[in-house]
């Protein structure tokens, strides 16, 4: 028998409100929700929040006002260690700087996730990790890459590295920051189509933030962020993120 889906959205912000060390507000949003198993294009120019916002959604920042829920739970009434925990068992995060382990191999990069939350592993239904992460290395074409160490790797493969850790133990939601800025308009178009199929296949919600307004068409929704975020500039007219969003 199946198990029916789980109630409620995503993503459910309300009145949300960050700003850094004092500062003025970086966004104020009030309100954006993502469906589960919605893919989710977002984009603004540089300074508009994108990068905050992702923060504030995986757990990493919290915000001055208002409430922040994934997958049902509110991340701003826990505790960091709860937040971390948290993410690693639901959350698959390409960081836009990678957060690779520098003292890890590829391989052991990639299996982290699974390594530190029983959830993702289980998620493998008794597949091996390191056979997993074998076949994601292979699609990403870092197949023979997985015994280096990632320090010796180019920012390209640094970069599928880190779309191979997100993904490995299907996690619940993705969220990618910039993914395909080191990649060609080939292997951008073959991550394209493994992040989607992996992403269908677990029924996970996805957020891709991008410049790369091209992409946005292959998205179910695109959301420009200065348009929910009452702290972004107004759009200056003619300025192609406005043109896109309308």
């Amino acid at each position: 028998m199946t198990a029916p889906a789980p109630a409620g959205p995503a993503v459910a912000l309300r009145d949300v409100r960050f700003a850094y060390r004092g500062g003025r507000d970086v966004l104020d949003i009030p309100a954006l929700d993502v469906a589960r198993g919605e893919r989710l294009f977002l984009h603004g120019p540089s300074g508009s929040g994108k990068t905050t916002l992702l923060g504030l959604l995986a757990g990493v920042l919290l915000p001055r006002a208002g409430t922040v829920a994934v997958l049902g739970q509110r991340l701003e009434t826990m505790g960091s260690a709860a937040r971390d925990h948290f993410r690693a068992e639901h959350l698959g995060y390409v960081f836009q700087m990678f957060n690779l382990i520098p003292y890890l191999s590829v391989r052991d990069n990639i299996t982290l996730p699974c390594r530190l939350s029983g959830a993702r592993r289980a998620r493998l239904g008794g597949a091996d990790p390191d056979v997993e992460a074998g076949l994601l290395a292979e699609r990403l074409e870092i197949a023979g890459l997985l015994a280096s160490p990632v320090t010796e790797l180019s920012v390209g493969q640094q970069q599928r590295v880190a779309v191979a850790r997100a993904l490995l133990g299907r996690p619940e939601l993705v969220v990618c920051d910039e993914p395909t800025s080191a990649l060609d308009a080939d292997r951008r178009d073959r991550f394209l189509e493994l992040l989607f199929a992996r992403c269908a296949d677990a029924g996970s919600a996805l957020i891709f933030v991008s410049h790369d307004l091209s992409l946005a068409a292959r998205f179910a929704r695109t959301v420009a962020l200065r348009e929910v975020n009452r702290a972004a500039a107004p759009a200056a007219a003619g300025d192609p993120e406005a043109v896109a969003a309308r």
